[in-house]
């Protein structure tokens, strides 16, 4: 609950089984953009997870029987709380998160769909009919899983939290969620609060906050312990390997959305002007910081002049600064850990040959927007996610390089192409290895109903309307038989 004087939440503890409840410690939560304390936020133990987890046990048969109907009402109570208290979200997203105030108002304006969406789901087909040659009645049906383990990132903690368990509630699922330590506010007691308010049952939705130096404790008994079923999980392709490792050791599912090294690719026939300001976009949005920024700009030689020179007299417009003043469009990255990774990145770059067009700057938690040119694959940054506000641009001649420079990477998320040949644009998409492909727009797409997700090391399986059931269910064949199975004589 955010305190109406000095617009920092007051922190009542974690939520665990319906109540607030204090750790035996706290950390401090920064404001990005001054490094000031922002809240003190509780540092969780593994015992404390436990407890999440056994409460969320505890309430998964009343909540898993609850009827399909009932659990819709409740997600759209949700979404009705959530919209009441946006802008309690934004100023949250703003100070702790230190996103733009206008990235705060899309992110709090899309996370009511996404609770939208999650109650529509339970209205879906829950199962098939299969032939038999038996006559049996044959089917293939849905069950909830359990306990659902959610880890949520940093950087859209509004949108790429909800994502990661509204749809797990709404098939009856119960969820533990723990939040980033760098917004755990934003990311999860907020939600804690929104859900409570909605009257979402005790012990349905937990919510366990811990610092850095507890998160390996904390989240191995998110996967380990027996009672949970499933790991939902957005964030670095580091962390969701050890996590979909771990999570296949103990023979879990898990549903790991990871980075991207996203490429936008400008043809001859674009539309220059609108591919220079989409590319502008889905480079610098919130700081580069979200998975699907555009991080290489592959434009074809014949317009890169051109287009040059519209992109980066858009790119310099764009002001640097705390996130208080609502004109500064690029505020800080998260913590000095991640600027200090971005310049490095530049500084390996540029010692190794590639030229600032744009930028190059960065103090304290700030990093200029920049754009590299002359960028080889000699380069860290070349394969590195920059996950800040950095593109490298780099000119093809043919289709085939394009494509080839577009591939050219472990990650596979999504991937952009400005042509005006439809056609083409569609027989391209099909030979980029990603998991998405945006035709004449930029990379940062989503809708609460798609199937959203990538392949290679950005991720296994999908966030998303009906693809979430994969994630969040287990499938049961159930026969119901009607005198027709026969067995031989001898038995």
């Amino acid at each position: 609950m955010l305190d109406a004087t000095t617009a920092a939440p007051t922190i009542r503890g974690m939520y665990i089984g319906g109540r607030w409840v204090p750790a035996a410690r706290t950390f401090d939560d920064l404001n990005p953009s001054d490094n000031s304390l922002y809240a003190r936020i509780p540092d969780a133990s593994r015992e404390d997870m436990a407890r999440a987890i056994e409460a969320a046990q505890a309430a998964f048969p009343a909540w898993s029987a609850l009827p399909f109907t009932e659990r819709a009402k409740a997600l759209l109570k949700v979404a009705e709380v959530w919209e009441r208290r946006a802008p309690d979200f934004v100023a949250a997203a703003v100070a702790e998160g230190g996103g733009w105030y206008g990235k705060g108002v899309f992110e709090a304006g899309y996370v009511a769909g996404v609770f939208r969406a999650a109650a529509a789901l339970c209205y879906h087909s829950t199962g098939e009919l299969l032939p038999s040659e038996h006559g049996k009645l044959s089917m293939a049906t849905r069950w909830p899983l359990g306990v659902v383990s959610v880890i949520s990132p940093w950087n859209m903690p509004g949108i790429l939290t909800s994502r990661g368990f509204a749809a797990a509630l709404a098939v009856g699922n119960t969820v533990v969620l723990k939040p980033s330590e760098d917004t755990p506010y934003a990311g999860g007691l907020y939600f804690a609060e929104i859900l409570e308010e909605a009257g979402i049952p005790a012990g349905v939705f937990n919510v366990v906050t811990c610092s850095r130096e507890s998160v390996a404790e904390v989240g191995d008994e998110m996967i380990e312990h027996p009672y949970v079923k499933a790991i939902s999980f957005t964030g670095s392709t580091a962390v969701g390997r050890h996590i979909a490792a771990k999570a296949g050791a103990y023979l879990k599912k898990a549903c790991v959305e990871l980075g991207g090294k996203d490429s936008m690719i400008v043809f001859e026939d674009a539309d220059l002007d609108a591919a220079a300001r989409a590319a502008n976009f889905g480079s610098f949005m919130h700081q580069g910081q979200v998975c699907m920024s555009t991080e290489k700009l592959l434009v074809q030689e014949s317009v890169y002049d051109e287009f040059m020179k519209k992109f980066l007299a858009r790119a310099a417009r764009l002001k640097t600064g705390h996130t208080a003043d609502k004109e500064n469009v690029i505020g800080p990255l998260v913590n000095a850990r991640q600027a200090q990774r971005v310049k490095r990145l530049i500084d390996d770059a540029v010692a190794k040959g590639a030229r600032i067009e744009l930028g190059g700057k960065a103090w304290d938690n700030f990093v200029e927007p920049t754009v590299l040119t002359n960028v080889n694959s000699t380069m860290d940054i070349w394969h590195e996610e920059t996950f800040g506000p950095v593109v490298i641009v780099c000119p093809f001649r043919t289709e085939e390089e394009a494509i080839a420079l577009n591939n050219d990477t472990e990650y596979g998320l999504t991937a952009a192409i400005w042509t005006r040949d439809e056609a083409r644009a569609l027989r391209i998409a099909g030979q980029l290895e990603t998991g998405m492909v945006h035709v004449n727009c930029q990379n940062i797409n989503d809708e609460p109903h798609v199937p959203f997700g990538g392949v290679k090391a950005s991720g296994v399986g999908r966030y998303g309307g009906r693809w979430s059931l994969d994630a969040f269910t287990e499938l049961r064949w159930i026969t119901l038989d009607r005198g027709g199975r026969h067995f031989p004589p001898q038995f």
